[in-house]
């Protein structure tokens, strides 16, 4: 039987290859992409929004490409630009990346804040008529739904609502320095405790599409 720590291992690889898989079924979309349309781009939590269904639902008239990445950090969105943002050529971006850094056990959001910075720059270089939207982090459940997982019981050792309401700051301050949009998506998310609603969450993090309809309800303006 495998340990702990050969478990962890082959968990690691095996998100890996996902993300491989994932840039490759992206590059094959963009042989067809249209131009000039809106992205939703950044980690699993854009990943895993349903915008095109939710979209259609609520009758909403736009071409909306989503390019998230489970499992990314702002390291690993660096990298990927071109699959990720460049590709689309589009005229509004809503961005969501940098809740894996929080994850992290060496995680400081000055180096958070320096990668956010990198992507804003290289996506207004590229994309100079482009509107960025920087969306708020959203805020985790670390009582209601905690999983009985190994990764679980470090995850939230950093990622606290406490260092999401300061990241969220920092993306604030910087979406004004770089004039781009912060948009505080997560108003009616919360609990009267500050978490993350126990309907709207799977395992305390990611969200169903209950949760995701405030979310787009939310950003439905700016769109």
């Amino acid at each position: 039987m495998a340990d702990r720590q050969e478990i962890m291992e082959m968990m690691r690889a095996r998100g890996a290859q996902e993300q491989q898989d994932r840039l490759q079924r992206y590059r094959v979309l963009h042989e067809k992409v249209r131009k000039g349309e809106i992205l939703f781009t950044g980690s699993s939590l854009m990943e895993q929004f349903p915008i095109d269904e939710l979209r259609m639902t609520d009758g909403i008239d736009a071409v909306i490409y989503n390019r998230g990445v489970g499992g990314f950090t702002t390291e690993d969105m660096l990298r990927h630009m071109e699959e990720m943002v460049f590709a689309t050529e589009p005229r509004k971006i809503f961005i969501n990346i940098g809740t894996n850094d929080i994850s992290r056990t060496d995680y400081r959001v000055e180096k958070l804040m320096e990668n956010y910075g990198k992507i804003i720059a290289m996506i207004q270089r590229r994309l100079p008529e482009a509107e960025i939207y920087m969306m708020a982090y959203y805020p985790v459940n670390e009582v209601d739904k905690l999983p009985d997982a190994e990764w679980a019981k470090g995850m939230f050792a950093t990622r606290t609502n406490e260092n999401i309401r300061m990241a969220n700051e920092a993306v604030e301050r910087l979406a004004g320095e770089t004039g781009c949009h912060y948009i505080d998506v997560n108003d009616w998310l919360t609990d009267e405790n500050g978490r993350l609603k126990k309907e709207y969450t799977i395992e305390g993090i990611h969200m169903y599409a209950n949760g995701y309809r405030v979310v787009l309800e939310n950003l439905r303006k700016y769109l």
